[in-house]
């Protein structure tokens, strides 16, 4: 049996990915469920599992701060993601499992099938090679405008803040740049680049926060006042705290 760890932030994702892998034949064995990197990292090292159903993003990180913590140890992977963009950037380099949101239980037994034939050691190189293509690509955006692209530097985006189908980047240079999408479809992007989404409206790269008032309100080095959300407070702190002690 492949001891087999499901790590997923959303409770009701883990619930159907458990069920279906009732369902369908496998020599799949769950040992345990865990919601944030801190959580994962300590159970698989207790637990040793065989296969890990990995979300991209997590309460306090990502899929690849998780698995930088734990080169050490050796299982496989099947990725989970609600982001096309990580989907066809792992076609176009040929490489790991994934499995879209919400999960489909004929993906599920490809996946799983594809995962007990590759043996650990190509799927690991597949992975760093996932990495380095994702982390070359975040450091820049490009965003389409009415009549130019325009390319960004993540490095430099303090923030950006949506409104009603728009989304406007703020720039430490002070340039304002505005498309005509949604935050959510940057927000995969922004995620794995140190932004994180305090509120509904806002993404913020944390290298730009000067301060956070516990009453809620985060202050940027250029004095802008950026709002977190009561439900999103408990994340933000976690993320903030996690930059602060790398």
């Amino acid at each position: 049996m492949m001891k087999t760890l499901l790590v997923e932030d959303k409770a009701y994702i883990r619930k159907g990915l458990l069920n279906l892998l009732q369902l369908v034949e496998s020599d799949v064995q769950v040992i345990g469920e865990c919601e944030s990197v801190k959580d994962a990292v300590v159970v698989a090292n207790a637990c040793l599992p065989d296969l890990i159903f990995l979300d991209i993003n997590l309460t306090d990180g990502n899929a690849f701060d998780f698995l930088e913590q734990t080169q050490h140890l050796n299982f496989k992977v099947i990725f989970i993601t609600a982001y096309e963009e990580f989907a066809l950037k792992a076609l176009k380099i040929g490489a790991v499992d994934y499995l879209l949101k919400p999960v489909d239980i004929k993906d599920l037994e490809v996946a799983l099938h594809k995962v007990s034939k590759l043996p650990l050691t190509e799927q690991k190189q597949q992975i760093n090679a996932v990495k380095s293509a994702w982390d070359n690509e975040n450091a820049k955006l490009i965003l389409s405008l009415h009549d130019s692209f325009q390319v960004i530097d993540l490095s430099e985006l303090m923030f950006c803040e949506s409104d009603k189908g728009y989304t406007s980047f703020y720039c430490s240079d002070g340039k304002k740049h505005v498309v005509s999408k949604t935050l959510k479809e940057f927000e995969a992007q922004l995620t794995l680049a140190n932004f994180t989404r305090p509120h509904q409206s806002y993404m913020v790269n944390l290298k730009f926060i000067d301060k956070y008032d516990k009453s809620g309100v985060i202050h940027l080095k250029n004095g802008k006042k950026i709002p977190v959300s009561s439900r999103k407070k408990e994340q933000f702190v976690s993320s903030l705290l996690k930059r602060k002690s790398n």
